[in-house]
């Protein structure tokens, strides 16, 4: 998959898959094998729901996660995207083994 790096420095996170683009704070973050999969798997899963419902079941799965942790970090960290994202960043290999729609695993 091709992607693009975008050097944003006032990036409010630490970097963001927004397809084709993965934002990053600095040029240094291009070399974090982990955090460029990280991201990477974010793209993958936004191709395969075709970008905007990617977001929009992003922001449904965080809403659902905020009432019912009542805690920001809570609710991202158990949003299902970030979950399979986190699970396997360091698996640099997954992307070449990954089935589609692998974030529904992490439902829960």
């Amino acid at each position: 998959m091709r992607f693009w790096f975008i050097i944003l420095p006032k990036l409010s996170a630490n970097a963001m898959a927004i397809f084709p683009f993965i934002l990053l704070k600095n040029t240094a973050q291009k070399r974090d094998s982990v955090l460029i999969n990280h991201e990477q798997i974010h793209l993958q899963q936004q191709l395969e729901l075709l970008v905007l419902p990617f977001y929009l079941l992003y922001l449904l799965n965080y809403c659902i996660n905020l009432i019912k942790y009542r805690n920001h970090y809570q609710a991202y960290f158990n949003i299902s995207f970030e979950k399979e994202a986190y699970h396997f960043e360091k698996d640099l290999n997954y992307l070449s083994e990954r089935q589609w729609y692998s974030w529904i695993k992490f439902l829960r």
